[in-house]
């Protein structure tokens, strides 16, 4: 049938309408639709292997106007139950948590981290808070430079406090891995890399950020050791209690030059700053967010002044 240029127009018009309504499906089943806040929700419990193969790849985009405030303030009461971010993830991932008194059992102060990067476990206390620290596991740094820089602010701030994107961990080896994707960098603890690549793939699935080509292939590297392995459910990494072990986390995340630096410095002591992210100059004050006195000062064997608890 000869539907000449008119008819053919005609035809492509309607077809596009058509088409427009249609849901479009990807290929480990669920249906590729944003939820409002222009964030996938539908990789629930799916093979990681598979969801990694729904991901871009390309090379990372330069970190030119990167900077920790264009993710939000560190820390908000994002879920509005009256607690900020920090102290959800202090609750729901720590054991035999106790809370400062008078807060409804929001602040923690004390409890106990089986730390997924070493293996090892961590007293917790909010005088040596800077000890556990809150990891991104997708970093900052990296989500910019892999799609986040061409997001609105809400966005990034969303991703900044995701539980699913939230991980307790030893504050000096999360230190040590920086703005690090899984080409770079891996945890010490080889028993928990898999569930590790799996949360970074759950993550970038999540928000539509793409992977380098050196990326896929650490993380497949690491996912041919547990094929089986799937990427958490929502309930898994909730800041209420019940939440996997492992899919949980813990207080500061920090990367610079390799980090999400949480804070800015200041001499001011009514500043709000948080424990363990980067600082200047030494001997800065600064309070965090429960009102607790800070000093940025260099401790140990970590050679990096940081916002820590004042002795």
């Amino acid at each position: 049938m000869n539907l000449g240029r008119a008819g053919a127009a005609l035809l492509a018009l309607t077809l596009s309408f058509g088409l427009a309504g249609c849901e479009v499906t990807n290929d480990i089943g669920g249906a590729g639709v944003s939820d409002d806040s222009g964030t996938k929700s539908d990789y629930d419990g799916q093979l990681a292997t598979k969801v990694l193969d729904t991901l871009s790849v390309k090379g990372r985009s330069a970190t030119t106007g990167y900077d920790r405030d264009e993710f939000g303030t560190a820390w908000k009461d994002v879920d509005n139950n009256g607690c900020d971010t920090r102290n959800d993830i202090l609750k729901r991932d720590l054991t035999g948590e106790k809370f400062r008194s008078g807060t409804k059992d929001c602040v923690v102060v004390s409890g106990t981290l089986d730390d997924p990067y070493t293996g090892d476990t961590i007293e917790f206390t909010k005088e040596k808070a800077s000890e556990v620290q809150i990891d991104h596991l997708v970093a900052l740094q990296n989500a910019w430079v892999t799609g986040a820089a061409q997001w609105t602010e809400e966005k990034r701030t969303e991703l900044a406090n995701d539980p699913l994107n939230l991980m307790a961990a030893d504050g000096p080896t999360n230190g040590a891995k920086g703005a690090g994707d899984a080409a770079t960098w891996l945890p010490p603890n080889k028993s928990f890399r898999c569930e590790y690549v799996a949360r970074q793939v759950a993550v970038k699935a999540k928000y539509g950020n793409w992977v380098t080509s050196g990326e896929k292939k650490a993380i497949s590297g690491v996912l041919e050791d547990c094929p089986d392995q799937r990427v958490p459910t929502s309930k898994a990494v909730d800041v209420t209690k019940g939440g996997s072990s492992g899919d949980t986390a813990g207080d500061e995340a920090t990367e610079d030059s390799g980090s999400d630096s949480d804070s800015k410095s200041s001499d001011n002591g009514d500043d709000v700053e948080t424990p363990g992210a980067f600082c200047s100059p030494e001997g800065a004050k600064a309070k965090d967010s429960d009102g607790d006195a800070l000093t940025c000062n260099v401790k140990g064997d970590d050679d990096r002044a940081r916002w820590r608890s004042a002795d």
